[in-house]
């Protein structure tokens, strides 16, 4: 494949939480999405190496929507988590550090938009994510 694209966050919580809520479809509802006028209405996840996952995003306003779907191809639980989505592959890293966890998504380009704004869209992904995992450790 092409060019690497790499985004990362430090999530003040513990690491346990941080996965879960990685991996759990109800939480990645709740916080995977690019930008507040787009949601994700349906999620699926079997964490095994050979299990698939499936979010389905959509614009608000129901306009447009699609299926961001792949097979994970290894997992190390509480640290790695490696798929395939088409032709592309994509890997996430969990870093336990000093009051938090380093999550780190490094995943193939595509050739349609541009890198900077693939990169800012999978980074505002991850900060969503980093808020709802901060949030609901607040509750």
């Amino acid at each position: 494949m092409g060019m690497k694209l790499t985004v990362s966050t430090r999530v003040a919580a513990p690491l346990v939480e941080v996965w879960r809520a990685y991996t759990t479809p109800a939480d990645i509802m709740a916080w995977n999405a690019a930008s507040p006028d787009w949601h994700t209405t349906a999620s699926t996840v079997d964490l095994r190496p050979g299990g698939t996952f499936s979010s389905r995003m959509e614009a608000r306003d129901g306009s447009v929507g699609f299926d961001f779907s792949g097979v994970y191809t290894r997992i190390e639980p509480h640290r790695v988590i490696e798929y395939t989505f088409g032709d592309r592959a994509g890997l996430v890293e969990f870093l336990e550090e000093d009051g938090g966890v380093s999550v780190t998504v490094t995943f193939d380009a595509e050739s349609v938009h541009p890198a900077e704004q693939q990169r800012d869209g999978w980074q505002a992904i991850l900060e969503n994510f980093r808020r709802h995992v901060e949030a609901e450790g607040r509750r």
